[in-house]
Formats: structure tokens, sequence, C-alpha cells
């Protein structure tokens, strides 16, 4: 029985022995890894803060993106917004350049035509023109070979100077002095011209009275003004008398105001006494 009781004290003993040691153990083993754990957990926190901080900053990045892109968008709204208006202007220019363009090329096409048409006339007036110049030059030839002594003699000059031919004649060789009616000499001068004058045309034949510059005393002229008039229509009379057409006449007086010499000398006088025929465009 004490045995017993001495066994079981012992194993009681020894079980208490042993629980105490595990228990020991386990606490220890519990602490290390308790120190571990908050070692790791102060990581984590420290972790956890740079995290959020991280967090935060990117955030704030993205609000900013966020922002700048709303921007962006607004910008590209703007932009699309001009651009639609500016294409919308250009089209309408394009369309106005093109409706100008075509415009001028029927333009261009309408002068191109009317240029070849003014052409065409400018030849047509052109040739005209050197006929006349033609004609003309033939009659002052013809009124040349026709009066030759007379122009030899100084008492006719013929002048032609584009396209306008002149017969000067002093007046001694168609009248008296102071008449007014063409003398026998003169008719013979006179009808030298007469066939040449004839074939004229497309001209006019003006006959045109000058005087000199000396006053005249007569009843039947009261000034010089009357005696170059009575002798141009005298001379005019007397063509229309030999064929040509009174239509194709005129008689004009100048008195003494368009002289062609000097009035101081006998011989100037002698040269502004004259009769000219000259041949002039038809009205």
């Amino acid at each position: 029985m004490l045995k017993r009781v001495i066994y079981l004290a012992v194993a009681g003993l020894m079980v208490l022995v042993f629980t105490g040691c595990v228990s020991q153990g386990t606490y220890q083993l519990k602490e290390n890894e308790a120190k571990g754990l908050a070692g790791e957990l102060g990581d984590l926190k420290q972790k956890y803060g740079q995290l959020s901080s991280d967090n935060n900053a990117l955030k704030a990045e993205f609000d900013k993106l966020k922002t700048e892109a709303a921007g962006l968008e607004k910008d590209r709204q703007a932009l699309t917004k001009d651009r639609n208006e500016l294409e919308q202007v250009l089209k309408a220019k394009s369309d106005t350049l093109s409706r100008n363009i075509s415009d001028l090329r029927q333009k261009i096409t309408d002068l191109e035509g009317e240029n070849g048409r003014l052409k065409g006339e400018i030849a047509s007036l052109q040739k005209a023109k050197e006929e006349k110049v033609k004609e003309v030059s033939s009659t002052y030839e013809h009124l040349l070979e026709n009066m030759k002594s007379e122009i030899a003699q100084g008492q006719v000059t013929i002048s032609e100077l584009k396209g306008k031919l002149t017969v000067n004649m002093e007046a001694a060789i168609l009248f008296d002095s102071g008449k007014a009616d063409v003398k026998p000499d003169g008719v013979t001068i006179l009808l030298k011209m007469i066939p040449t004058l004839k074939e004229v045309k497309d001209k006019s034949i003006r006959i045109e009275g000058h005087t000199d510059n000396v006053p005249i005393r007569s009843a039947q002229f009261p000034s010089n003004w009357e005696l170059s008039a009575a002798r141009a229509i005298n001379v005019a009379k007397y063509l229309q008398q030999q064929g040509l057409d009174p239509a194709n006449l005129s008689a004009a007086a100048f008195s003494e105001y368009r002289p062609v010499a000097d009035n101081d000398t006998r011989e100037g006088r002698a040269k502004n006494r004259r009769i000219e025929i000259t041949l002039v465009a038809k009205d």
C-alpha cells in the first residue's frame, strides 16, 4: 500500500515535472513566434504606410491626369468644331473659286473669240486702208503726171500725208487780181485734174479759198472773206459742171487767217493767195 502510494506520488511528481517542462518550452516557442509576428506586423505596417502614401500620390496624379484629359477633350472638341467650320469655309471658298474659274474660262473663251473677230476686222481694215492709200497714191501720181509743167513752174504743189492728198494752186493761175471768176488759163489747169478726180469714189473733195492780209478794195467783195469764199465756190461749181458728184464737193473760205508764208514779202503774199483742193475722208 505504501509502495503504491509512493509510486503514485513519484508518478505524480514526474508528471508535474514533465508537464512543467513542456509548458515552459511551448511558451518560449509561442513567445518567439509572437516576437516574429510583431516584427512582421511592423514591417507590414511600414509597407502599408508606404503603399498608402504611394496610393495617395497615384490618386493625386490620376486626378491631375483626369483634369488634364478633360481639358484636352475640351480642346479636342473645340479643335473639331474649328476644323469643321474651317472645312465649311474652305468648301465655300472652293466652290466660289470653282465658279470663278469657270466664269474666267468662259470669259477667256469669249475674249479669244472676240480677239479672233477683231483680228479679222483689223486685217480687213488694214487691207482697206492699204487699198485707200494705194488709191490716194495712184491719184497723187496721176496728178503729178498731168500737172508736171505747173509743178515745175512752182505754180502748183501736190502733197500726200497719211492718206490725205492736197493740191495747192496759186490764185494767180486761176483768177485775175481781185476777181473770183475762173479765167481761161485756170480752166485749162482744172481740166487736167478732172479725169483723176472723177476716179475718186471714197473721198470728199474740199475746195478751200485763201487770201493774203491785204484788204480788198472792191464793191463786189467787202472783205477777203467774201473773195476767198467766192473763189472756192466757183471752183466747186466748175468741177460739178465737169461731171463730179456735187455730194462729194464742199467749199470753205479761210480769208487771210491760214497763211503758209510771210505776208511781209511779195513772194509770201503770193503763196498765201491760193486755192487748195483736198481729198478728205467722207463724214
